[in-house]
C-alpha cells in the first residue's frame, strides 16, 4: 500500500464513522453509529438558512459581526465566511489580520459540498475586495442554485459613498455586469447606484428610474438606503413583482443623526434580507421594519456615548448592536412607507 494511500484510508476509518464502546461480560465492543442528522437541514426553520460572505472584526461590529446576530435573533440559521478577519475596522489607527481569496473560499464551499450540507434559501454579501474574490462568489451563487433554484441571493454592493470609491475601480463593471443579473435583493447607497446604472441621482425621479434600470437587469428588488435630496435623507424602495409590469415604489423620511457610525449599511441589508422573507410581497413594510429597528439602535448608541462624557460627532461610533436587540426582534415602526402613485 503507497503512503498516501494508507494515510487516506486512516482519515476515512477516523472521520466516517463513530464509534460507541461500551463493556459487557463477553469483553469490550464496538458499535458503530449512525453520523446524527443535520438538524438545520432536516428540520430547518421557518425563516431559512443564509449563508454569509462578509467582513470579521475581532472587536466591533461590521461585516458579519454586524448581520449574523441580527438575522439569528429574527429567527434564521446563519452559516459566516469571513472574507476578512481583522482585529478591528479599518477606520481605526491600525489594524492587523488576514484577507480570505478566491481559492480559499472555494475551498470552504468544497469542504460543505463534501458533506451535502450546501443547502441554503439565502446567500448575503458585503463588502469584496478584489476581483478574483467575486468572481469566486459568482461561482458560489451558481453552486448554491444548482441545489436550491429558489436561492435568494440578497447584495450589498460596497463600492464606495458620498463620491469616494472603496474598492478597485475594476470592481464596478463586474457588479455592473456579472452580480447585478444574478441578485434577487440589492441594497446600494446612493452612490453606488449611480454607479451601477450611469445615472446621476438628484431628484428622487432620478432615484426611481435608478430603481426601474437595475430591475431591467435583475433583482426584483432594490433597496437604495440612503439619498440625500436637498438636504433631505431618503430611503427608496422599489419592488417588481412581475417581469416587464411596474414596480411598487415608496419612500421612507429618514431623520439624520450628526454623527458617523460603522456597521449600519451591513445591518440595514441584514434586517432588510430578514424581514421581506417574512413579508415577501409587501417590501414597503419589510422597510419600515428595518429602518424603525436601525433608527432605535442608533439613538441608543448615540445616548450611550454621550453618557460616557463622549463628543459624537469626533469620531466613528462603534453600534450598541447586543444592547439593542430587542428593537431588532420587536421593533416599534415610527417610520412609515409613502407608496407613489
Amino acid at each position: 500500500m503507497l503512503k498516501s494511500e494508507f494515510i487516506g484510508s486512516t482519515i476515512q476509518s477516523k472521520l466516517s464513522q463513530s464509534f460507541s464502546i461500551f463493556r459487557s461480560r463477553r469483553g469490550i465492543q464496538k458499535c458503530v453509529m449512525a453520523p446524527p442528522p443535520i438538524l438545520a437541514l432536516a428540520l430547518p426553520s421557518e425563516t431559512g438558512r443564509v449563508l454569509s460572505i462578509q467582513s470579521h472584526t475581532v472587536q466591533g461590529y461590521v461585516g458579519n459581526k454586524s448581520a449574523v446576530f441580527p438575522l439569528q435573533l429574527l429567527g434564521y440559521d446563519v452559516d459566516p465566511i469571513n472574507s476578512v478577519q481583522f482585529s478591528n475596522h479599518t477606520g481605526y489607527p491600525t489594524f492587523k489580520g488576514q484577507v480570505l481569496n478566491g481559492d480559499q473560499l472555494w475551498e470552504l464551499i468544497e469542504g460543505l459540498e463534501a458533506n451535502n450540507l450546501l443547502y441554503y434559501t439565502h446567500l448575503l454579501t458585503g463588502y469584496i475586495g478584489s476581483v478574483s474574490f467575486l468572481n469566486t462568489v459568482l461561482k458560489v451563487v451558481a453552486k448554491l442554485r444548482s441545489i436550491n433554484p429558489e436561492l435568494t441571493y440578497v447584495c450589498d454592493p460596497v463600492l464606495g459613498d458620498e463620491g469616494k470609491l472603496y474598492v478597485p475601480q475594476e470592481l464596478v463593471s463586474v457588479y455592473r455586469e456579472k452580480v447585478v443579473p444574478v441578485a434577487s435583493m440589492l441594497t446600494p447607497n446612493q452612490f453606488e447606484a449611480e454607479l451601477l446604472t450611469g445615472l446621476r441621482i438628484v431628484s428622487e425621479q432620478d432615484g426611481r428610474e435608478a430603481c426601474n434600470t437595475l430591475h431591467s437587469a435583475g433583482p426584483s428588488k432594490v433597496v437604495i438606503t440612503s439619498i440625500n435630496i436637498d438636504g433631505n435623507l431618503l430611503l427608496l424602495g422599489s419592488h417588481q413583482k412581475e417581469k416587464g409590469q411596474p414596480p411598487v415604489q415608496f419612500r421612507i423620511s429618514i431623520p439624520k443623526i450628526p454623527a458617523y457610525f460603522t456597521g449600519t449599511g451591513d445591518l440595514m441589508t441584514a434586517l432588510l434580507l430578514g424581514w421581506s422573507n417574512k413579508y415577501p410581497d409587501n417590501l414597503g413594510k419589510a422597510a419600515e421594519l428595518s429602518v424603525s429597528s436601525l433608527q432605535a439602535l442608533l439613538v441608543r448608541t448615540i445616548n450611550d456615548y454621550t453618557s460616557a462624557g463622549h463628543d459624537c460627532r469626533s469620531s466613528s461610533l462603534e453600534i450598541r448592536l447586543i444592547q439593542s436587540q430587542d428593537d431588532i426582534r420587536n421593533p416599534e415602526i415610527k417610520y412609515k412607507a409613502d407608496i407613489y402613485n
